[in-house]
């Protein structure tokens, strides 16, 4: 029965596909249907040509950068299977793309995985062409967004094979994809209750063959997958879950941006996955009552708790689909 309850769990929806199009049909026939589209086509410059491990070395510099190390290819935020290290940019690159390492920090074949910062990675928020000029002039970013709107573009390479856990954002992004070949799945936020989250995570790391005995609730979540292959861009909407592969050598740029007004998102967020300031209040208010609760015998707390979500669910629930 397990076996076949896995097997169910395996199946995964293709994301959508869409080419020959440009800004205006995207907002118009894409954009609306708030769900993840694989964009095939656009013109992103000469990154595409031009990205090779040499050439990102030379180009990059050598300036420090703080990047994830890893002995094996998942990576889990949530239990931290990883270190920080840092390393010149130019070293990081070569390290990043080779299989097995002469010099190393845990073992010959761990993983490396970049996510760029801003100049002062506590306040700054990263923007490709103030950390990475050079490299900017390369790309050409979709502008499916008003310039108000901007708010970060994120270089991100990764070793072969590399895997991220599943996550969300609470922007709006584009995952362009310069280099190597990424397999995403994603999840509707509307799966939130199957995927055992912790903060804006998943605990769920292994999205293909998942232990059901310890997460049985993840076979009902329905899974979408695509491949991007080097010149294809992803949309991905806020509050979709996402997991992603590195089947070679990757390089890539998110671009985030506020498709709320900005006094929605906490102003110090400098990484775009802070919940919203509304957001984040009824959760505190949710804690207090939660708190008020315990008050109560086992009998009441129970019957008043479930009250309390018939009511949430009445009230605040949308009924598309």
């Amino acid at each position: 029965v397990v076996c076949v309850v896995q097997m169910e769990a395996l199946k995964k929806a293709p994301v959508a596909v869409f080419s020959n199009f440009d800004k205006e049909r995207f907002l118009q026939e894409i954009y609306p249907l708030r769900k993840p589209a694989l964009l095939k086509g656009i013109h992103l410059g000469t990154c595409t040509s031009k990205w090779t491990v040499d050439y990102l070395s030379t180009s990059g510099g050598s300036q420090e950068v703080k990047v994830h190390v890893a002995s094996v290819p998942q990576m889990d935020f949530i239990n931290k299977n990883f270190i920080y290290r840092t390393l010149p940019f130019d070293v990081f690159v070569k390290r990043a793309a080779e299989t097995a390492h002469v010099e190393y920090f845990i073992s010959e074949d761990e993983k490396y995985y970049l996510r760029s910062l801003g100049v002062d990675s506590r306040k700054d928020i990263a923007d490709i062409r103030k950390q990475f000029p050079t490299l900017a002039e390369d790309i050409n970013i979709p502008e499916f967004f008003g310039k108000d709107q901007f708010f970060s573009s994120v270089f991100r390479i990764s070793s072969p094979g590399l895997q991220l856990w599943t996550h969300y954002d609470v922007m709006d992004n584009l995952l362009i994809q310069v280099r190597g070949r990424k397999r995403v799945v994603l999840f509707s936020p509307r799966d939130a209750p199957f995927l055992y989250l912790t903060g804006d995570k998943s605990e769920v790391l292994d999205v293909d063959t998942p232990d059901l005995e310890k997460y049985p609730q993840f076979a009902k979540a329905q899974g979408y997958e695509c491949q991007l292959d080097p010149g294809d861009v992803l949309f991905i909407p806020a509050l979709w879950f996402h997991n992603t592969v590195a089947k070679d050598f990757g390089v890539g740029v998110n671009v985030f941006w506020k498709q709320l007004p900005a006094d929605c998102y906490d102003k110090t967020d400098i990484y775009g996955n802070k919940d919203p300031v509304a957001a984040s209040r009824a959760m505190q208010i949710l804690d207090r009552a939660l708190k008020t609760l315990d008050e109560l015998p086992d009998e009441y707390r129970d019957f008043y708790a479930r009250r309390m979500v018939l009511r949430i669910q009445r009230k605040s629930y949308s009924n598309h689909k």
